[in-house]
This record gives structure tokens, C-alpha cells and sequence, in this order.
């Protein structure tokens, strides 16, 4: 698998000119891969493509995985960001979950982690049935001990066909409540930005200075390459995504066959993506980039879908940017895609 990464990063070398300033091992368990691996990577990173003097380098982390070694390992090798799967540091909610790690396991990997890394990022979920509102303050208060400089929120999506889903249908445990995940996400919201956290994006909050530059390229529609099985990449125009199953992957790139399809980004999805990813950040919609990219019709439509949520004090304008506000923050998405065009017109 390693050597198949390797092969696809000298092939696609090419396609990126511009310095990198952000390189991120994500989208499954790259902690498994050992640091001569990763080091193998960056190594073939570093000889193909043109980085900017200091790059953040991130790495997803499982606690699990994360031992005193291990973590001065990264950071020898060049990691320089960690962003760790804690979830919560409740047991019950981890058992439900189905993680691997334990509630002892998430409090150890940051005991480590914060002796060598300045810039750590975990990941927390809200929302989890039979999750008290007293269990979610206690999760927050204990993950603002750490003096962590980034943190990521996300609501708890129940997918099909998993323990959880099962244990819902069965009457076992509650299904989301999502009165409950609106409590729990303002609740986050008021605490961590009353500890001096920006709100950057939806599901991100950082210490001044410290937003992910990952997590704003990519909300902010700058092109990015994503190599290995499952990968996706944006160009500006197109997007493309890698074969999902690993064997295939390694054998076709061992083949020299192709891994991966593409589709072309009509007008109408780019300002559908723009208006998806602006209006979940502080950034916003511009408007006038709006016209000038897509055109007066869309300047206007956008206009009118957003009226009733101007009036509702769910968006507003300021100095020709489109926001959501405070009170609409919870429902960015459902907003977002009331704002989308379906249908040229």
C-alpha cells in the first residue's frame, strides 16, 4: 500500500505547481502505518512537490494507537499536527459507538500527546442517545483541561446497517434526539468561544491563530490533492475519487491502470458547492463573487431563497457578505440547501 501511495504521488506530481502548505494523513487509520512508513511518504512528498518553509503536516490519530514512543516518533519524522478520534471520555458512549479505545485510552493519548505537540486537534460527538446534557458539559470541561488549541464537534450520524442502527431499530437504546444535539451543540458554542475559541467553521473551533489549514482550504474551495484508496480531489472545476477497495487500488496502480473517475462541475454545482461550504464558515458567501463567477441570475435567486431567513434573523448581510447568524448556526445545512439552484432556469 505504501509503495501504491508513493507510485500515485510521482504520478500525479504535475498536477499541483503551487507550494503545499498543508499535508494531511486522514479518511481512515493512518496511525497504523509505522513512522518509517509515514516518513517513507513525506519523504516522496517532499522530492516530488514544491512546500511552502513549514507546512502543517497533520496525522488522525486513534488513542488507542498512540504510545509514548509512537508519539515521539511523529513528531522526529515531521508531524507537527495531531488531530485524535476521542469521541468522549465516557465509557458508555465509546462501548455504544463501537471505538476501540477506552475512556482510560483517551485521557492517556493526550497525557502523551501534549508533552510533545503545541498543536493537537480532537474530535468530539454530540448528539449520542442516552447522553445526558451534565455527560456533555463534563466531555467539554474535560477537553478544555488539555489547553488544546483546536477542536471539531460533529452532531452523531447513525449510519444503516451498523450496531447502533440495529440496537435503535430494536428499542434497545433512544434514537438521536435532535432537540437534545441542538442543547448540546449551543451549549459547546457558549463554552468554547467564552474560553477564546473561534467558531471558523461549523464543526471547528480553534485558539486565534491556530484554525486547521486544512479544514479552511477546504471550506474555502482551494484545490487540494487526495492520494490513496477512496481519495477525492478538487481542482476548481472537476473532482475526481480514487477506487475504494485496497486491493484494486494496489493492483491497478501496479498495472498502470487507471484508479480513479471524474466529473466535470457544471456552473450551477460550483455555486451550489459555494454557497454549501461559505455559509458554514465565517467567511460566508460573497455576494459579489457570486455575480461575478456565476452571474446576475444567480445573485438574484440567491437573494431571494435567502429573504425569508434575512427576516427570520437566521442570515444576515454585512458589507456585501452573506452569514449565517448565531441563532441559525445549528441549521447552516438545511439553510444551505434552500439556497441551492436545482434547475437552470
Amino acid at each position: 500500500m505504501v509503495t501504491a501511495i508513493q507510485t500515485e504521488l510521482v504520478l500525479r506530481s504535475s498536477e499541483f505547481t503551487e507550494p503545499i502548505s498543508t499535508i494531511y494523513f486522514g479518511g481512515g487509520t493512518p496511525s497504523l502505518l509505522s513512522s518509517s512508513e509515514i516518513a517513507t511518504i513525506l519523504s516522496t512528498i517532499d522530492k516530488n512537490f514544491k512546500l511552502t518553509s513549514s507546512p502543517e503536516i497533520t496525522l488522525e490519530a486513534n488513542p488507542d494507537d498512540l504510545s509514548k514512543s509512537k508519539v515521539e516518533q511523529l513528531w522526529a519524522i515531521g508531524i507537527n499536527r495531531l488531530s485524535v478520534g476521542i469521541q468522549s471520555f465516557f465509557e458508555d458512549d465509546l462501548i455504544l459507538m463501537n471505538r476501540a479505545h477506552s475512556e482510560k485510552e483517551a485521557h492517556r493519548a493526550l497525557d502523551l500527546a501534549t508533552k510533545v505537540f503545541d498543536n493537537i486537534s480532537i474530535d468530539l460527538i454530540y448528539g449520542i442517545p442516552n447522553s445526558s446534557m451534565s455527560q456533555w458539559q463534563q466531555n467539554v470541561e474535560l477537553a478544555l483541561d488539555y489547553n488544546l488549541k483546536h477542536i471539531s464537534a460533529y452532531a452523531l450520524t447513525v449510519e444503516p446497517k451498523t450496531a447502533l442502527s440495529s440496537f435503535i431499530k430494536k428499542g434497545l437504546i433512544g434514537d438521536v434526539d435532535d432537540d437534545q444535539a441542538k442543547d448540546q451543540f449551543e451549549y459547546l458554542v457558549d463554552t468554547l468561544e467564552s474560553h477564546g475559541f473561534e467558531h471558523y467553521e461549523l464543526s471547528n473551533f480553534a485558539k486565534h491563530g491556530w484554525y486547521s489549514k486544512n479544514n479552511s482550504a477546504y471550506w474555502q474551495g482551494i484545490p487540494y490533492i487526495g492520494v490513496g484508496p477512496s481519495a477525492h480531489s478538487f481542482d476548481g472545476k472537476k473532482r475526481s475519487w480514487n477506487i475504494r477497495n485496497n486491493i484494486q487500488y494496489v493492483k491497478n496502480i501496479g498495472a498502470h491502470s487507471p484508479i480513479s473517475e471524474e466529473e466535470i462541475l457544471t456552473t450551477v454545482d460550483r455555486y451550489n458547492e459555494y454557497v454549501m461550504t461559505g455559509l458554514r464558515t465565517i467567511w460566508g458567501i460573497d455576494l459579489k463573487k457570486v455575480k461575478s463567477e456565476f452571474g446576475d441570475s444567480f445573485e438574484a435567486y440567491l437573494l431571494m431563497q435567502s429573504q425569508k431567513y434575512l427576516v427570520q434573523q437566521l442570515l444576515f448581510i454585512d458589507d456585501s457578505i452573506l452569514k449565517v447568524s448565531r441563532k441559525g448556526r445549528f441549521l447552516s445545512d438545511g439553510i444551505s440547501a434552500d439556497l441551492f439552484m436545482l434547475n437552470l432556469k
